[in-house]
């Protein structure tokens, strides 16, 4: 069992290398797609989006409704792989055998 010292020293090392994982978030790019690729969004896993792109088979006003839909589609797709990828970095900055509380 770690003394109380050995568990500040490990509660700083980690809150070093969280604050690290949360910098590199910014570079790790996932796209969301809707439509069979119609519609992308380039988002990186901090979840700032960096770019839009959609066919222009789409852009037809009387289908604005389900263009609308797609791209919000797209969204949630890189939202999820955004989350799922930073989840993934933070769980590698967290040294081994540091306690954590359930569901972090």
């Amino acid at each position: 069992m770690p003394n109380m010292e050995d568990i500040l020293k490990m509660a700083q090392q980690a809150q070093a290398d969280l604050a690290r994982a949360q910098e590199e978030l910014d570079k790790i790019e996932v796209e969301g797609q809707s439509g069979g690729g119609l519609v992308s969004i380039k988002a990186s896993a901090k979840g700032r989006i960096i770019g839009v792109s959609i066919d222009n088979s789409l852009i037809v006003p009387e289908d604005k409704g389900m263009l609308e839909d797609l791209v919000a589609a797209a969204f949630n797709d890189a939202k999820v792989k955004a989350d799922q990828a930073a989840a993934e970095e933070m769980k590698k900055a967290m040294p081994a055998g540091f306690p954590t509380p359930p569901g972090f």
